[in-house]
């Protein structure tokens, strides 16, 4: 089992620390008031959607913590307004996976004026590329920090994959134009064909311009044919993300057209039955498995809400976590036995998790892999 664990972690609290003056005024008011947060999701029923529901629901109920969820489908209006929806529920705090970064602007604002803590999960803001959101995130007492891969390495290492096994025209399937994760894929999808190129001059690979699927498998599967159809001499497909709907529309797609296993397909998000789709052909290599991104970044609003991460006024926590790659059917197996049978905590982890300080959460989230889990059984 191949896996990455990326950078281990950025705790971007520099210099002296201006800890946020009334941070705490909010669960100090409230003490023997249950905690609520709630969760904004592109979809809770998706392939990748539930996975995090699962996840979400055991630690809300080792926590005993109350949980809601506002399903947003990445439309920037819906995801602005999650915040506002979830602020008037009376919750404490909240997680997010928004769309693009742009969007935090309004949703950190929003969380600023109710007084409720809030973390990404999937994202985390660019410096160089959104300079004013990181700045506001910074800022704000209330923004507690983000829950990401690194993208770029992920493209990196789905495109040396494709190419180590014969692919040599790789097509692009994105979900969102925009999208602040898809373009860090991107990035690292070209970055891929370069050194692929650089290291095999006389065996040169392309990668086609993305087309967008949307988020739903029919979308997922008509972009997947006119993808095929204007590039017939393609032979593989990379199905960036957007849940996994996508993906399972691309994959119909390339069945009814009679090339499963003509085509080689890559992908950053679990199918439920991948290891058929490996077995069969349907699937060349995909990454994830990292369904536990919106565990940590609740556990860090928990905390906060607790008020035992304390929040500051000019940076914020940043947590990398690692991917998993799953290439085979014998890759499949371990990843099923600790993430698909089981969930990779049960209920007196979680209850330890939370109870770590905040560089030990990111330590713990930095390590989970199929080895960490086969550990603690």
């Amino acid at each position: 089992m191949k896996k990455i664990v990326g950078t281990l972690l950025s705790l971007v609290f520099a210099g002296s620390l201006l800890f946020a003056g009334g941070s705490g005024d909010k669960k100090a008011s409230g003490a023997g008031k249950k905690i609520k947060i709630g969760v904004s999701i592109w979809s809770s029923t998706d392939t990748l959607g539930s996975q995090c529901k699962r996840i979400l629901d055991a630690a809300a109920k080792a926590l005993n913590v109350d949980i809601m969820y506002v399903d947003q489908s990445h439309i920037s209006e819906q995801v602005t307004a999650s915040a506002e929806t979830i602020a008037a529920a009376g919750c404490d705090g909240m997680i997010i996976c928004n769309s693009a970064s742009a969007e935090m602007t309004s949703v950190i604002t929003t969380c600023t004026k109710n007084k409720m803590y809030v973390a990404q999960f999937f994202r985390v803001i660019d410096p160089q590329a959104n300079p004013n959101e990181f700045k506001l995130a910074q800022q704000s007492p209330y923004y507690v920090g983000a829950v990401h891969e690194n993208e770029i390495d992920n493209g990196i290492n789905l495109v040396r994959t494709l190419c180590e096994k014969g692919a040599r025209k790789i097509a692009l399937e994105g979900w969102e134009a925009g999208d602040a994760t898809f373009l860090l894929r991107w990035e690292g999808y070209k970055k891929g064909i370069e050194a692929w190129n650089k290291s095999h001059p006389s065996d040169k690979a392309v990668l086609l311009d993305p087309q967008y699927g949307g988020t739903t498998s029919d979308t997922g599967r008509a972009t997947a044919e006119a993808i095929i159809n204007a590039n017939r001499d393609s032979d593989a497909l990379i199905v960036a993300g957007g849940g996994g709907d996508t993906l399972v529309g691309a994959l119909a797609a390339i069945e009814s057209m009679g090339l499963k296993g003509k085509i080689q397909v890559a992908s950053t998000d679990f199918l439920a039955d991948l290891d058929k789709q490996l077995e069969t052909g349907g699937m060349s290599v995909e990454s994830g498995g990292h369904y536990c991104d919106p565990l940590f970044a609740f556990l860090m609003v928990y905390n906060a809400i607790k008020g035992n991460y304390k929040t500051a006024t000019d940076s914020f926590y940043d947590v990398a976590f690692p991917y998993l790659y799953v290439a085979s059917p014998a890759d499949y197996a371990a990843y099923a036995k600790y993430f698909v049978d089981a969930l990779p905590y049960n209920e007196a982890e979680l209850k330890n998790l939370a109870a770590l300080s905040q560089s030990d959460m990111a330590a713990a989230a930095a390590k989970l892999s199929i080895e960490d889990v086969k550990s603690r059984r």
